[in-house]
């Protein structure tokens, strides 16, 4: 037979859809706001965002610090290493003055301490800062986990916070990345994965919720729902060659006063009609540094 040809009673396939790569923070971008979903992951080269969140340098900090804990010897994980780990990882990006950059690194380095006082430096984590994945009908689906646990034989993934807001149950049970992040840990190690935890070092409060089989196909069925309308407008768009009139239409902004925390609201008139000013840079951090835990709820 020559080339192309096909045998006899062989039947031509359509090949399967091409999946579209999606992680929790895309997905949650397209669902918060098309217009910065576009900026993030359409415009080439993506638009200037505004200065660097003093709240991302804490957290990314106290990230940074507890998965180095992690990697170090047994015998070398104690409180005061943690310090000196935050110390390590701290960048003053987004701070007001150097005198509050100071005051944070002080405060993060207290919150991993206290944490870390809890926690059984023998205790091997199964993974850390762990990328799992898997794949629906639609989706290729991947995520970074902070920390997975294997408790009996089943696994745990725990997620760190250092936001100023106190956390509830229904943070945990509607999270779509923590519902992701166990379905996928378990299709990528073959184990039970349905505890998924939110461990806020501010507070010392562990949330924790028990997914089904039921919740978790529950939550990745939003996830598919999210990730098809993203598709949807990428394949719109390049039917329409990518024209301006397109990029309007399909990746429309959902303005609001939250545009005050957008990266991109000097690109965007809506947002600046809805928030005219950007939030300054540390607004996401507590009020004030001397702030209790019940002051941490805005």
């Amino acid at each position: 037979m020559g080339p192309g040809s096909t045998s006899q009673g062989e039947l031509d396939v359509e090949p399967p859809p091409r999946l579209f790569s999606a992680t929790p923070s895309r997905l949650d971008i397209w669902l918060d706001c098309p217009r910065r979903y576009r900026f993030n992951y359409v415009d080439r080269p993506m638009p200037a965002k505004g200065p660097a969140w003093a709240h991302n340098s804490l957290g990314a900090a106290v990230h940074g610090a507890l998965a180095a804990w992690w990697m170090l010897p047994v015998e070398n994980r104690t409180v005061p290493a943690v310090r000196r780990l935050v110390d390590e990882k701290w960048v003053s990006l987004g701070f007001r003055d150097d005198q509050q950059s100071d005051d944070w690194r002080d405060r993060a380095a207290d919150m991993a301490e206290r944490y870390v006082a809890t926690l059984d430096p023998a205790e091997e984590p199964l993974g850390i800062e762990r990328t799992v994945g898997m794949r629906t009908p639609r989706l290729a689906l991947s995520g970074r986990i902070d920390r997975l646990d294997r408790r009996g034989d089943e696994l745990v993934v725990v997620d760190y916070k250092t936001g100023r807001h106190l956390l509830s149950t229904d943070d945990a049970r509607g999270s779509l990345a923590l519902a992701i992040y166990a379905a996928a840990a378990a299709r990528t190690l073959r184990l039970p994965c349905r505890r998924v935890e939110l461990h806020h070092l501010p507070s010392g409060e562990v949330i924790v919720w028990e997914h089904s089989g039921e919740s978790l196909d529950r939550q990745l069925g939003r996830a598919e729902s999210i990730g098809v309308e993203a598709a949807n407008a990428h394949a719109a768009l390049d039917a329409a060659g990518h024209s301006p009139d397109a990029l309007e239409s399909l990746f429309p902004p959902r303005s609001g006063p939250h545009c005050g925390w957008c990266d991109f609201l000097d690109h965007c008139p809506s947002g600046r009609q809805a928030a005219p000013q950007r939030k300054p840079s540390w607004a996401g951090l507590a009020p004030d540094i001397t702030s209790s835990v019940d002051e941490l709820v805005e």
